[in-house]
């Protein structure tokens, strides 16, 4: 997908003053609420603090970035969850250090009608923290199969960086 430049950072500011408008929405299933927070949208631009996203990546995430509102209002139903004890980079005392955390990955499916595709919704909490927005992403990987046969991946199975 070719993207240009000036229409990128259109669509990054668009999403930037939608995103720094949102404090909080409550989320049934969690029964408390989705905080979102500056790295929530810089994991939107990047999949760990110092690996970037393609372009096209960038772009996808952050036009579909509205409609993950109301799903997370209305998600009753888990579809995903992990947890796992990471290293994670936190400011402590003015400068920043890793320490391991627990951490729980709760994942929410849609499936958009009218676009066609599913979006994949994460939220993250770490131990001692708050839930907050984490990703959002449809299926947009098509891979073949042995038979010639094109399937579409719908995530690359690490919540940490999907």
């Amino acid at each position: 997908m070719e993207i240009n430049n000036d229409k990128f950072e259109e669509i990054k500011n668009r999403a930037k003053d939608f995103y720094d408008k949102l404090d909080k929405i409550k989320c049934p299933y969690l029964g408390k609420d989705v905080h979102f927070n500056e790295e929530g949208f810089s994991h939107l631009l990047s999949k760990s603090w110092n690996r970037g996203r393609s372009l096209a990546e960038q772009y996808t995430r952050l036009k579909i970035l509205p409609k993950m509102i109301e799903i997370i209002k209305l998600s009753h139903t888990l579809q995903e969850y992990d947890e796992r004890q990471i290293f994670v980079r936190q400011k402590i005392n003015s400068r920043w250090e890793k320490s391991l955390k627990m951490v729980r990955y709760y994942v929410f499916i849609a499936l958009l009608k009218d676009y066609n595709f599913r979006l994949k919704i994460v939220i993250k909490e770490i131990e001692g923290g708050q839930p907050f927005f984490w990703s959002v992403y449809p299926s947009w990987k098509v891979i073949e199969d042995g038979n010639g046969n094109k399937k579409k991946i719908f995530y690359s199975g690490n919540l940490e960086e999907d």
